[in-house]
């Protein structure tokens, strides 16, 4: 088995449940749910639709601003992004267009639009996003693509707690939630792609690709 972020072979059996392992990378520090056990797409997408994600929530939009806030802040005036698996009840981009900021919505499951993969973005966030992903390695390799230089890319995950909280962790219970991030897992993220990190808030990510 390879870890799904850097390739590194022979991770570290992290923990183990009758309802699947747990695997560390001690590379990269990105922790996953054996394949094995990972829920079908079919599943997955029914899992999905229970998710109830209103853009007239007021307290959902006060969850996203810990994300929309620091971002917009970096950015330059008309600034134009995406929203990386926005759901089914695109919200982020509602609020950021609010401000000024034109953005795209993107889903695999919901918005599955291809060609908005094939133009570049001055920013991109992802928010509750990650944690699905079943190759985040090649997941973070398009997001880069998809990245104008100078740009800004915002993720938005709940951080691993410290490893004698793993177990009880509410997050690892979604059967969806398949990979753990830490800071030291965003850092290594930003390295491999010589990105510069900042933590905002906790379980924010900011990254910003330099210019060429």
């Amino acid at each position: 088995m390879s870890c799904p972020l850097c390739g590194k072979t022979h991770p570290w059996l992290y923990a183990h449940l009758s309802k699947g392992d747990y695997f560390l990378c001690g590379d990269c520090r990105l922790v996953w749910l054996d394949p094995r056990h990972w829920l079908s797409p079919k599943e997955e997408g029914a899992q999905y639709t229970t998710h109830c994600n209103d853009p007239e929530d007021a307290r959902y939009r006060a969850f996203l601003s810990r994300l929309s806030e620091p971002m917009q802040s970096r950015l330059s005036a008309g600034a134009r992004g995406l929203d990386y698996g926005c759901g089914p009840g695109p919200t982020l981009s509602r609020m950021l267009e609010e401000k000024g900021f034109p953005t795209r919505d993107y889903d695999p499951v919901f918005f599955p639009d291809k060609g908005i993969l094939a133009q570049e973005y001055d920013f991109i966030t992802c928010s509750e996003t990650a944690e699905h992903f079943h190759a985040p390695g090649a997941e973070f390799e398009r997001l880069n693509a998809l990245l104008r230089p100078g740009g800004w890319l915002g993720v938005m995950t709940e951080f691993r707690p410290a490893d004698a909280h793993f177990l009880r962790w509410h997050y690892r219970r979604d059967p969806t939630h398949i990979c753990f991030y830490s800071p030291d897992t965003m850092a290594w993220i930003a390295r491999h792609h010589g990105w510069r990190l900042e933590i905002p808030v906790k379980n924010v990510a900011l990254f910003h690709k330099g210019q060429v």
